[in-house]
């Protein structure tokens, strides 16, 4: 019996052990953020729901195996509401973007990293980067989409995963703005 605790026990840290820590994931999210915000032309109200999208992601992913597994899905179903078409279709075609980390040799990657020098920054704080702390992604499937209102416009040309809506609406109107 007690053989079997400590085998549970060790589980336990080594699957906890690979999970980034809040305050890096809120590094790393504000970094990527700042960078998607530059690249795609976010508004202010697409910026702080884009950062608050990539810490939801960082914070939940403890592994290779979540690297692109639920939680990759689930940000991309929610910039999907967040991002006007033009967007969402640049986001997908940039790499460093639509897949910005994986696991390598035991340790995070950062893929922005590669394209842009740590220490520069276009935007200031999102406005939620001291009060968000996480868990909008835990709260209900569609909490970004209850936050909009749709509208009819064409469907992006990139499919990101099997979970992309099928049809010709995109949702905006809050966070967009308006096409461009």
């Amino acid at each position: 019996m007690k053989k079997m605790m400590f085998m549970a026990m060790m589980m336990t840290i080594a699957i906890t052990a690979n999970a980034m820590s809040y305050n890096e994931a809120k590094k790393e999210a504000l970094f990527l953020s700042d960078k998607m915000a530059y690249e795609l032309r976010l508004t202010d109200a697409q910026y702080d729901a884009v950062y608050e999208i990539n810490l939801d992601y960082l914070m939940s992913v403890n592994g290779h195996a979540d690297v692109f597994g639920p939680w990759w899905d689930r940000r991309n179903a929610d910039l999907r509401f967040v991002l006007d078409v033009w967007q969402y279709n640049k986001y997908v075609e940039l790499a460093y973007f639509y897949r910005p980390i994986s696991w390598h040799n035991g340790s995070w990657r950062i893929h922005i990293y590669s394209h842009y020098d740590r220490a520069k920054f276009f935007k200031p704080h999102p406005t939620i980067f001291v009060s968000y702390r996480g868990g909008h992604n835990h709260k209900h499937d569609r909490f970004y989409a209850d936050r909009i209102v749709a509208r009819n416009a064409p469907a992006p040309v990139a499919r990101p995963h099997r979970d992309a809506p099928r049809g010709g609406h995109h949702a905006s109107g809050h966070f967009g703005g308006g096409r461009r």
